[in-house]
């Protein structure tokens, strides 16, 4: 049941004109645009010459049949493809004009599309660098309004929400500083060996099972995250992307059932399903035919749930109104982080009554409180800023539990802590002194568990897409991987999984140290791996290739074999193919000891270094390798266009639907392969990503190192084009080199900078938000690359704190 409310229906021009320079209403084609074409575009668009068949002499107003090339001609204006970058002596318009009219053209596509499906293109985290980054990072303008961000409802993560309904029916330990690494309250939810989310009911109970391992795997009761998020590359934070639709609330709505009925009757299970040890099961209740059911389950006999009123409400019939009023208020404060107001309380109150009414104490109860699950704030977080007094911008400071629940969101997942509570109630949360001071409070705090710092870098690197890329058995196979399901042998999809966390792992390990984090991150060697199955990734493939091969088509020759005549055939068991002596040599051996963070117990990996010319950062883990990959092979353009946006600011326009984007099917290097890229109409956009993704061929298409390629010396030659920054331009030897130079690239920094401020503000940034910028880079160095201080920035900055409602939007 959602809650009624007002939703301010910002239309998207005003986010990036609201308190623009720029927002004036003068501004229309004829004054504007029109000067522009012809001034830079009609020498070569016009009826007479049509570069690349597109003619601009007739193009006018923005209309439904002209939005896709009023579309094409934004991306090329603002991204200084238009005029072509090549024609020296072509006048070229100034960075505020261009945003000028980019500016336009979006807010004129949007107002034209709003009843014909819409335009928000410009809003993605993707096109987030179409604001030029000299205009950011250079000279203010003057008179420059201090920025804010729109008033706007937030669906919540999906990560936070599967932890609000985890905190309901699971108890994690608490954070140990003895282990910092082993899961603890407050973590997200880790995936499974599968690479699924899920909660799993009396994980921790279970104390034996009928079967073997899959019968328990589905036995066990569980569910997954309901609340679906985008799935391609790039940064998620945004609160525009999301809602809840009708499915997504139908099986929230199931599964709050179960939840509050597992809360206050726990697994449902026999009497003699609950035993001390499996040693004093029955024979009897052993039947073979139960494995996969819940039959086959064993539990404890001590409850391990947290047992809350829900449990107080159910445990007989004899319902009071206290312990109705009890149980709504728990799972209200539980499921929004808030208390409920009086008139909230009563009408859960009323719901609940009505429906034990209707359906008897048991059925009435659970029926009536899942309506809470459904509320507003259980499934949206609110910054509507309906309270305080405008300034002179029209912008409002967030305030009260608003205020309080943007801080806590930003960081944790879980509700918000005693000391923060209490600084609300006390009217310690009023200014942005105040907010600094907790924020500043929960970063040092080692003990509170900050799962989003750990996100933002997940989705920055976009290393955990690694575990969606299906690998091609014979590609896999011929790559080196591990694709045999054979005592020993770790399954490709496992080891992906494995390597994910060490990933996590080492991420964190830079961030306890946080000292020149972003250049640490791309330059490090140290590797979190376990040496003894995680090797297969890390070492070098020319080494040990036919070994391995060989050992692999053993093993599955003889599965084969076995699996056709079983009765003849005793199955042999294979050991795992040691790590080679070259490999194990270039570690740093022993080396720490750390934990990874699995769902449960602990899986340790080692902390250790590779050599440097083999491995620098994450750009070289095969991870992120992977995660840049295809089933069959690298993916050099896809590389090639992460370095491009993430790290250099650029960005690539949209491929145009006519484009056939297939490179040619032939066993020959991927260089020569991406031949048909070099091709004049599409050289204008891979020029920009090729050079910086093919480097990488020092790597195959699992991340190992390669030095051969089809017989020849692997071709790794690269360079660094338009990067903007004096310098940095220039050819590189290969992966290594390219991100040494990067590292060291003072626009990488504030690119950075640029993602973080997308993540923790939730929108793309526009030219208000420069002073923001430029103070948050200037923390972030004077603290020594601190990612405490560049957070403390962003989430003390007007942007943060401020939100602007137009009333004629409302």
């Amino acid at each position: 049941m959602l809650k009624s409310f007002k939703l301010p229906q910002l239309s998207i021009g005003l986010l990036l004109l609201s308190g623009s320079i720029f927002a004036n209403e003068k501004q229309d084609f004829k004054s504007t645009i029109e000067p522009f074409l012809v001034n830079y575009c009609l020498d070569c668009h016009d009826s007479d010459v049509s570069k690349g068949d597109v003619e601009l002499h007739e193009l006018e107003d923005v209309t439904v049949k002209n939005a896709d090339m009023w579309i094409r001609v934004w991306e090329q204006v603002a991204l200084k493809a238009m005029p072509p970058r090549e024609k020296e002596k072509a006048p070229k318009p100034s960075l505020m004009k261009r945003l000028e009219v980019s500016n336009w053209i979006t807010a004129q596509l949007e107002e034209t599309m709003k009843d014909h499906g819409g335009f928000s293109s410009h809003h993605r985290p993707a096109k987030g660098n179409h604001i030029d980054h000299d205009l950011l990072f250079g000279e203010l303008p003057k008179n420059l309004e201090p920025t804010s961000s729109p008033a706007r409802i937030w669906r919540i993560h999906p990560q936070e929400h599967l932890t609000r309904l985890n905190e309901l029916i699971n108890k994690s330990p608490e954070y140990s500083a003895d282990s910092p690494g082993k899961r603890s309250h407050g973590d997200a939810i880790p995936y499974d060996k599968y690479g699924d989310y899920k909660i799993y009911y009396s994980l921790d109970r279970i104390v034996g099972h009928i079967g073997g391992y899959v019968a328990y795997e589905t036995a066990v009761q569980s569910f997954p995250s309901v609340l679906t998020t985008v799935t391609d590359h790039g940064l998620k934070n945004y609160p525009f992307l999301y809602s809840v639709n009708g499915s997504e609330a139908a099986q929230i709505s199931s599964l709050a059932k179960n939840i509050i009925h597992y809360m206050a009757f726990g697994p449902e299970a026999l009497p003699h399903q609950f035993v001390d040890s499996m040693k004093g099961v029955d024979k009897k209740h052993l039947d073979p035919t139960l494995r996969g059911l819940p039959q086959s389950l064993f539990y404890k006999k001590e409850m391990t749930r947290p047992i809350t009123p829900v449990y107080e409400l159910l445990k007989d019939s004899n319902v009071t109104d206290l312990e109705i009023k009890n149980a709504v208020t728990y799972l209200y404060k539980a499921l929004t982080f808030k208390s409920p107001s009086k008139q909230e309380l009563s009408n859960y109150i009323t719901i609940v009554k009505d429906t034990i009414k209707e359906l008897g104490y048991k059925d009435g109860a659970v029926l009536g409180l899942t309506s809470i699950f459904l509320d507003r704030d259980a499934l949206f977080r609110a910054e509507l800023a309906e309270y305080g007094k405008p300034d002179k911008y029209g912008r409002v400071m967030l305030q009260g539990e608003e205020l309080a629940l943007t801080i806590n969101s930003s960081l944790r997942y879980l509700t918000p802590d005693q000391p923060l509570n209490d600084a609300l109630k006390a009217g310690k949360l009023k200014t942005k002194e105040d907010v600094k001071k907790q924020v500043s409070r929960i970063l040092e705090d080692d003990s509170i568990k900050k799962p989003k710092v750990l996100k933002f870098f997940k989705e920055y690197f976009d290393y955990e897409h690694a575990a969606e890329i299906c690998k091609d058995e014979k590609a896999l196979a011929s790559a080196g991987g591990s694709n045999a399901d054979s005592a020993g042998i770790k399954k490709h999809s496992s080891a992906v999984l494995s390597m994910i966390r060490g990933t996590d792992r080492l991420i964190e390990l830079i961030l306890e140290e946080d000292k020149d984090v972003l250049k640490e991150l791309l330059t490090t060697n140290r590797q979190v791996i376990s040496p003894t199955s995680d090797w297969r990734y890390f070492s070098k493939f020319d080494v040990e290739k036919e070994d391995v091969i060989k050992r692999e088509l053993e093993i599955k020759a003889y599965n084969e074999a076995y699996a056709k005549d079983k009765k003849k055939k005793k199955k042999k068991k294979w050991k795992a193919l040691s790590p080679p002596k070259a490999f194990l040599d270039s570690l740093n051996l022993p080396g720490k000891k750390v934990n990874t963070k699995p769902y449960k117990g602990t899986e340790t990996k080692t902390l250790t270094t590779l050599p440097k010319n083999e491995r620098m950062g994450i750009l070289t883990q095969p991870s992120w390798l992977i995660a840049h990959s295809d089933a069959m092979d690298n993916h050099a353009i896809l590389r090639g266009k992460w370095v491009r946006e993430r790290l250099l600011g650029d960005s690539i326009p949209d491929v145009p639907i006519t484009v056939d984007a297939m490179l040619p099917v032939e066993d020959t290097p991927l260089r020569h392969r991406m031949r048909v890229t070099r091709e004049e109409e599409c050289w204008r956009c891979h020029q920009k990503m090729d050079p910086l993704g093919l480097p990488f061929e020092m790597f195959n298409h699992i991340g190992r190192v390669v030095e051969m390629d089809h017989g020849k010396k692997a071709d790794t030659s690269g360079e660094i084009i338009y990067s903007g920054e004096a310098g940095l331009d220039g050819p590189v030897k290969n992966a290594i080199d390219l991100i040494q130079k990067l590292s060291e690239s003072k626009r990488v920094e504030q690119v950075f900078i640029r993602h973080a401020f997308r993540y923790w503000i939730g929108r793309n940034e526009t030219l208000n938000d420069a002073p923001v910028l430029q103070k948050a880079h200037q923390d972030y160095q004077k603290s020594g690359g601190s990612m405490k201080a560049l957070i403390l920035s962003l989430l003390t900055s007007d942007a943060f704190l401020y939100r602007k409602v137009d009333p004629k939007q409302i």
